[in-house]
């Protein structure tokens, strides 16, 4: 059975090709002694494009591994995206 975001998966793909790429340009930026607030304001930009992959991943969850209607399941399967979340926070 795929998971959940099989579906958005190559779009979720583009967006992690992208954030690799925006690292890698932050590693050139240190590596060319930039200055520090640029490299700073990359950093964030790369965060924020990993924090929309992952509520892509988080909305998928919820929609697909959530779906169970066994009750046991569903609660386990809730507990473990809170447990998710709190990791990313």
């Amino acid at each position: 059975m795929p998971h959940g975001y099989y579906d958005s998966k190559p779009e979720i793909m583009k967006r992690l090709n992208r954030a690799a790429g925006q690292i890698a340009g932050i590693g050139r930026m240190v590596e060319d002694d930039k200055y520090c607030i640029d490299i700073l304001t990359q950093i964030s930009a790369v965060r924020a494009a990993l924090d929309k992959v992952a509520l892509e991943l988080v909305e998928d969850h919820a929609k697909h591994c959530m779906a169970e209607e066994d009750p046991a399941i569903k609660d386990t399967k809730a507990k473990e995206l809170t447990d998710a979340i709190g990791r990313m926070m």
